[in-house]
């Protein structure tokens, strides 16, 4: 009955796309239901996309400043080395899958996750929403003309959607005092409800982390390149590569001496990370 009340509420809800069916979103119905799921030391919230809608939604109405994050492969990798990232991820309202392969090293260690639920998803469907609901958007960061473009864009698609404010700040902002104080009384005198930060990680979180009170923003979420997918500056992977996993590789070939290091070096170590959770789970 449970189940059958789940997958109705997700089928009538207007914002419901039925690919979602045939990807991940129906993987409860195999599962047990877990709330939280470690990988790599990372609780992650076990929640389908509309779930983390729904939160999301929750959120806003509570009117407390509050950080959602979205941890990939790279953000797994760099959370065993870095302290202020970790305690970060350990106060996060929200921790939601970013990735295939994080569903993967879920069900290899047995413990399913529900969905994958990236930034670079949430920016449309939360600007859908806000078209119908009235939620205040505003963008931060991006390259430049991104952030904008992406709220042209957007605009068009959603016309009733309410963008409050577009800002790119220049390369290093971050250490200007002065800077920063101008960003977040722009910030909170548009008055958003939600705060898209496209940065990178971990400066995004870093960011949002240590201003999200001050900018008085009841949702904040760092969203990496997604302005520039919306925008059209960058073209996202097909998605039949994002349902295989495969988005990393796009991404390799279109920028190689800017991610080469990071897809093939760096992030390998996630492998090594999840077979030892493995092994030590065993002993």
């Amino acid at each position: 009955m449970v189940v059958a009340y789940r997958v109705l509420r997700m089928i009538s809800d207007p914002f419901f796309n039925s690919s979602d069916l045939i990807t991940t979103d129906l993987s409860f119905l195999e599962q047990s239901t877990i709330d939280r799921v470690d990988i790599c030391n990372t609780k992650i919230d076990n929640l389908t996309f509309i779930e983390a809608i729904i939160r999301i939604e929750e959120l806003i109405e509570q009117r407390i400043p509050s950080q959602v994050v979205t941890p990939n492969v790279d953000h797994i990798v760099k959370l065993q080395y870095d302290t202020e990232f970790t305690e970060i991820y350990r106060n996060a309202s929200l921790v939601l899958a970013d990735g295939f392969p994080l569903l993967w090293a879920a069900r290899y260690l047995k413990t399913p996750l529900k969905a994958k639920i990236s930034g670079s998803d949430l920016l449309p469907s939360l600007s859908e929403i806000s078209a119908s609901k009235g939620y205040r958007l505003f963008f931060l960061g991006g390259r430049p003309g991104a952030a904008m473009k992406a709220a042209e864009v957007l605009r068009e698609k959603y016309p009733a959607v309410r963008i409050c404010g577009t800002y790119c700040p220049a390369y290093g902002f971050e250490k200007n005092e002065q800077e920063n104080k101008k960003i977040v009384t722009m910030i909170r005198d548009a008055r958003p409800d939600i705060l898209f930060v496209g940065l990178g990680a971990p400066k995004q979180e870093k960011w949002i982390h240590q201003y999200k009170d001050s900018c008085e923003v009841p949702v904040s979420i760092g969203i990496g390149i997604s302005f520039e997918y919306i925008s059209g500056i960058v073209k996202r992977a097909p998605k039949w590569m994002q349902q295989r996993g495969l988005e990393w590789f796009w991404r390799l070939l279109h920028e190689p001496k800017r991610l080469w290091k990071r897809y093939l070096i760096n992030d390998t170590e996630f492998f090594w990370l999840v077979h030892k959770q493995k092994r030590s789970h065993k002993v």
